[in-house]
């Protein structure tokens, strides 16, 4: 490993830990020829996992819009952000661990939806509401009566 301070090309690991919270090795190590230390983090390079949209185009994975779908659905709510990111988290994992490089964007949406069925009705029915894309009405009534007695259930 390359040196940051002096680009001397040897360097000896002295600590190795795994980190949890961006799933890769931190390691610290010291430089061979100036004896300074510095943290490097190692992590798996994998092929980009797609998307399949509603219309079958295809694009990038992204916690990024899984997140604002969240933050959108959970605005005014008591969730917290440790809650958001637990469900992105699952998701994730389910993504990476998925048999193949391509998944729906339906099955994503349903794990998302499970999960806030789990944490607040309200932030559920409004992210439901726009991953759904109720075409009128009465097919959102439906869905807020089939909501409300697997509610009280």
């Amino acid at each position: 490993m390359k040196c940051v301070f002096c680009g001397y090309e040897d360097s000896k690991v002295l600590d190795s830990r795994n980190t949890e919270e961006i799933n890769a090795i931190r390691r610290r190590r010291e430089c061979n020829r100036c004896g300074k230390r510095f943290t490097t983090y190692e992590t798996v390079e994998t092929s980009p996992l797609l998307v399949i949209k509603s219309d079958n185009s295809r694009q990038e994975f992204s916690r990024e819009k899984i997140i604002k779908g969240l933050i959108k659905a959970c605005e005014k709510r008591p969730v917290s952000s440790e809650s958001m990111e637990k469900i992105v988290n699952k998701v994730e994992q389910f993504v990476i661990n998925y048999p193949s490089q391509e998944i729906k964007s339906s099955q994503i949406g349903e794990i998302v939806m499970n999960e806030l069925k789990k944490l607040d009705e309200v932030a559920y029915v409004r992210f439901a509401s726009v991953y759904k894309r109720f075409t009128d009405i009465d097919n959102f009534v439906d869905f807020l009566r089939d909501c409300e007695s697997k509610f009280k259930a």
